[in-house]
């Protein structure tokens, strides 16, 4: 019989099947304002984060990333890809996995899964800036791209920010009909929308949140009225946007990290000297948020992989003394750390 591996051999891991377990365990929305509270405190520490654009592998087919960071104790990555034809085979658009992992010691501390993950991190920074920067009392928000984000988009925006009615427009109304469906019972009114214009119309925020890897104008200026808040969360990787550029000549931009942000965001159709402030320097007090009613403001999200760093930690503080992972032998931890060898020969007696 070969040795029982020890104790260090092992690393959580958490499934998808245990993260599903584990967000009805405490419930969505409070998974939703918790993750807000755990990205927004990881943002006002920024400057204590290692911080450089991700990896990008681009193909005509999409995009696989990698997504590190760390905090001088704690380092994360995260896999992603981003594959927009992907819904017409059956298969996800955007997948993930993560790993959190002690500095100290360069072992693993959490395996998990970051598709669902993924999707409830961006919803809760969304929720992050829109609760600094949207118009006061903002009770209405359209969804312009009704795919795998948009129920967290809304139920985050509903929890965090007081959001009352969702306003819903995709190019393919089965989608609107899926996400109306589905928000059903969370009590948001959903309105079930023809065009952009129609799903804008009285919106305090506007989120974007389509996949086409193609310079898009899901928005153009005529549309956007003044003192709205847009979250534009769809474009991710150079060759994608979503606003027209005249809109970004209005707006107060925010960034997470400028020099990502400048190769994929809404901002790349910009000149290189296009004012942007990354918001962490409103959270710190360096910079200002919205300054009156008639301002147009966007949070040109990309993802970054801060937000992955807070959202394993959330996940791995939620661990202890629970059952919504499992141990899996991932780690070799021969008796003799030098006698790697030797313990693949004892494995064979």
């Amino acid at each position: 019989m070969p040795p029982v591996a020890s104790p260090l051999a092992y690393v959580p891991f958490v499934s998808v099947e245990n993260m599903m377990r584990l967000v009805h365990h405490y419930g969505l929305e409070r998974v939703l304002v918790e993750l807000t509270e755990a990205v927004e405190a990881d943002y006002r520490r920024w400057e204590s984060f290692e911080k450089a654009p991700r990896v990008a592998s681009h193909s005509r087919e999409g995009v696989i990333e990698l997504m590190p960071t760390s905090d001088g104790e704690v380092y994360s990555f995260k896999y992603v890809n981003g594959h927009p034809s992907n819904t017409a085979k059956g298969f996800q658009t955007v997948t993930a996995f993560g790993v959190l992992a002690q500095v100290e010691t360069g072992y693993p501390l959490m395996l998990t899964e970051m598709t669902l993950l993924t999707a409830l991190r961006t919803a809760a920074t969304s929720a992050m800036a829109a609760r600094h920067l949207a118009p006061t009392n903002a009770r209405i928000m359209a969804m312009i791209g009704n795919g795998a984000q948009a129920e967290f988009q809304a139920l985050a925006m509903k929890a965090v920010v007081g959001i009352e009615e969702i306003r819903l427009y995709d190019i393919d109304p089965a989608a609107t009909t899926k996400t109306a469906r589905n928000l059903a019972p969370s009590g948001l009114r959903t309105v079930s929308c023809a065009s952009p214009e129609e799903a804008i119309e009285g919106a305090h925020i506007v989120t974007t949140c389509t996949a086409d890897k193609a310079y898009a104008t899901i928005l153009t200026d005529n549309m956007v009225g003044s003192g709205i808040h847009i979250n534009a969360i769809g474009g991710d990787c150079p060759g994608k946007t979503e606003l027209h550029r005249d809109i970004l000549a209005r707006a107060t931009t925010f960034v997470e990290f400028e020099p990502q942000t400048r190769i994929e965001g809404e901002i790349q159709q910009m000149s290189a000297d296009y004012p942007v402030t990354e918001f962490w320097r409103l959270l710190d007090g360096t910079a200002e948020g919205r300054g009156d009613a008639a301002q147009i403001t966007l949070f040109d999200s990309v993802g970054f992989a801060i937000e992955d760093f807070s959202a394993l930690r959330y996940i791995h503080g939620r661990l202890e003394g629970s059952d919504f992972f499992q141990p899996i032998d991932i780690l070799a931890d021969p008796d003799d750390p030098r006698d790697l060898y030797g313990m693949l020969l004892r494995a064979a007696t």
